[in-house]
């Protein structure tokens, strides 16, 4: 998630991820950062100005990450329903695949903590933009009904989150057939048919 970065930073990234995932932000210190990742304090001072930083920094990366998974295989002369259906398949299983990514997204998402242009920066750079465009572009040619696409597509990412969050949290299992039938769901609860 986080190999382009230089060593120190990559350290750093991965190791905030997992103390906010465990302790929570507030309980998260600069000192914490750098003893749990083996590296000085002036070392993470030296690539990040405060944990703010870190915090918006990590937002990007796995926005970032997180982006090229849910795309992939999205920009082809496919079908609508078949682009649509991939990228919600592809989230689900990388938010299954990285459940500390998916939970520190879905908590500071509209966090004080994360700047309004890099919150900007990651919908339009990420999936989000992509995805809306593409609901905008079904309702469009009448395979959707007439709704902001950007309300729609967040209204089926919600659905998904919560049970992805049930998964997640040992309430159920998915099973690659109730993926298919979440995703057939979804589309047919906002289809013309």
């Amino acid at each position: 998630m986080f190999d382009k970065y230089h060593k120190v930073q990559k350290a750093v990234l991965e190791t905030t991820l997992s103390l906010i995932i465990e302790k929570e932000l507030q309980a998260t210190s600069m000192s914490l950062i750098a003893k749990e990742a083996g590296v000085s304090t002036g070392n993470i001072y030296h690539y990040f100005d405060s944990k703010e930083s870190i915090i918006n920094e990590l937002y990007k990366a796995i926005v970032e990450f997180n982006g090229e998974k849910v795309l992939y295989g999205f920009y082809t002369d496919e079908p609508i329903r078949v682009r649509i259906e991939r990228a919600w398949e592809n989230l689900i299983r990388l938010s299954l695949q990285y459940p500390q990514g998916f939970r520190f997204i879905e908590q500071y998402s509209f966090s004080p903590y994360i700047h309004d242009d890099v919150k900007k920066e990651a919908y339009d750079g990420g999936w989000c933009g992509p995805l809306e465009k593409l609901y905008a572009q079904a309702i469009q040619e009448k395979l959707f009904i007439e709704m902001d696409p950007s309300l729609m597509a967040q209204m089926h990412y919600g659905s998904f989150v919560y049970v992805i969050k049930g998964n997640l949290h040992g309430k159920f299992t998915l099973s690659d057939e109730e993926i298919k039938r979440l995703i057939e769901a979804a589309w047919n609860s906002v289809s013309v048919r």
